[in-house]
C-alpha cells in the first residue's frame, strides 16, 4: 500500500490593509516607468553609436578618400570582435552613413526622433526624402505607438498630409472617441486627379464629374467609409433636394453627407448642407446612429471665415478643399504602355518614343 502524499499547504492570504491596493498599484506604475525609462536609454544609447559610427564613416570617405570596400572590411572586423551583436552588416553601416548625413547629433538625441526605435530610422529614411515629412512621421509613429510596419504602411497612405488641415467642430460636439476618429478620417484637402474639363465646361458638368470623381475615389475618406449614393432626392415640404453623395460610417454609426462646391467656400454654404443634414436625422438614420456629419469640398478657403462659420453650430461640420491635377508625362507614358500591351503592340517602346518626341517639340517651343 502506497504511502499517501500530504497535499502542500495552502499559501495563506494576508488581509489587505487600507489603502494597499492604490500602493501597490503605484509600486507597478513605477516598475513599469522604470523599465520604460531603461529601454528608451538603452534605444538612445544604440542610435547614439550608430550616429558617431556613420559619421566617422563620413569623415574617413571624405577626409581620406577612402571607397565602399573598407566598410566591407569594417563589417568583418565588427561581426569577428562582438559576435553576439547584431546590426555589423555592411548595409546597416550604410545606412549609419546615410543617418549620420541626413540628422545632426543634437537633432537625433531631441524629441521625436530621439525615441525612434533604429529599424524605424530606417524606414523614415527610406521611404521619405524631405526632413519635414520624417521628422512629421517620426512624431505621429511616437504618438500612436505605430510598429515599422504600421509606419510604413501609413505612409504609403499619406497619413501625416491629412492630419490639421481641415477645419471642423468636431471636438466640440462629438465623444472624445467619435471626434477623433472623424478628424482622422477628415483630410484636410482631397487629391481628386485629373478631370477632362475643358474652359467650355459648364460647372454643372463639373460638379458632375467632381461627385463621380469622389465616389470612385471614395478610399481617400478613410477606414470605414460605406458608399450610400450619388444625387439622392429628398422630399422636404412637398419640395424636392439632391443630396451629392451620402456614405454612412460603419465604426462611428453615423451618415455622413458630401456637398461640393466648385468655387470657394462661403458661410451660406454651410445651410445649404446642416439641411441636408436635418433631413437624413429626421428620413433616414435610425435610433442607434448618432447624429449625422457633413463634409463640405470646396476648391478652395478661408480658413478663418470657415472657423466663423462653424464656431456657435450645434450640428458636426467639417470643411476640406480638393486640388485637380493634370497627368504628367511619364504618366502618360504609363498609361499609354498599359493600353498599348494590352494589345501586343509593344507599348513601352512606342510610349517612351512618343513621350520623347513630345518632349522634344515642347523644348523647342520654349
Amino acid at each position: 500500500m502506497s504511502k499517501r502524499k500530504d497535499k502542500p499547504e495552502a499559501i495563506s492570504v494576508v488581509a489587505r490593509a487600507d489603502g494597499y491596493d492604490s500602493w501597490i498599484r503605484s509600486i507597478k506604475e513605477r516598475v513599469q516607468r522604470a523599465r520604460i525609462k531603461a529601454t528608451m536609454l538603452a534605444n538612445s544609447e544604440q542610435i547614439l553609436l550608430y550616429w558617431d559610427i556613420g559619421h566617422d564613416i563620413l569623415a574617413k570617405q571624405n577626409s581620406e578618400g577612402w571607397g565602399t570596400k573598407v566598410v566591407e572590411r569594417m563589417s568583418a572586423d565588427l561581426k569577428a570582435a562582438f559576435p553576439d551583436m547584431k546590426g555589423w552588416s555592411r548595409s546597416n553601416l550604410m545606412y549609419m552613413r546615410q543617418f549620420a548625413e541626413a540628422w545632426t547629433r543634437k537633432e537625433i538625441v531631441q524629441a521625436p526622433l530621439g525615441q525612434l526605435p533604429w529599424y524605424h530610422h530606417l524606414a523614415l529614411l527610406e521611404c521619405l526624402k524631405s526632413r519635414g515629412d520624417r521628422i512629421a512621421y517620426a512624431a505621429l509613429a511616437i504618438e500612436n505607438g505605430w510598429s515599422r510596419n504600421v509606419l510604413v504602411h501609413q505612409i504609403e497612405l499619406g497619413v501625416a498630409d491629412q492630419h490639421g488641415t481641415a477645419v471642423t467642430n468636431f471636438k466640440k460636439l462629438m465623444p472624445p472617441d467619435d471626434s477623433d476618429m472623424a478628424e482622422q478620417a477628415l483630410k484636410g484637402e482631397y487629391d481628386l486627379g485629373f478631370l477632362p474639363a475643358t474652359a467650355k465646361t459648364k460647372e454643372n458638368s463639373l460638379r458632375a464629374m467632381l461627385v463621380d470623381k469622389v465616389a470612385q475615389f471614395m478610399v481617400e475618406l478613410g477606414a470605414g467609409f460605406s458608399y450610400v449614393g450619388k444625387g439622392l432626392t429628398i422630399s422636404v415640404g412637398g419640395d424636392e433636394f439632391e443630396i451629392d453623395l451620402l456614405f454612412y460610417h460603419v465604426l462611428l454609426h453615423r451618415y455622413i453627407v458630401i456637398e461640393l462646391k466648385t468655387g470657394k467656400f462661403h458661410p451660406k454654404d454651410i445651410g445649404q448642407l446642416g439641411f441636408y443634414m436635418t433631413a437624413v436625422d429626421r428620413q433616414v438614420k435610425s435610433d442607434i446612429d448618432g447624429k449625422t456629419i457633413g463634409i463640405l469640398l470646396c476648391k478652395s478657403r478661408n480658413e478663418i471665415v470657415a472657423e466663423y462659420s462653424l464656431a456657435d453650430l450645434d450640428r458636426p461640420i467639417g470643411v476640406s478643399t480638393y486640388r485637380l491635377g493634370l497627368p504628367s508625362l511619364e504618366q502618360l507614358q504609363a498609361q499609354l504602355s498599359k493600353a498599348l500591351a494590352a494589345q501586343g503592340m509593344g507599348g513601352a517602346k512606342l510610349a517612351s518614343a512618343g513621350i520623347a518626341k513630345s518632349k522634344k517639340r515642347a523644348s523647342r517651343a520654349s
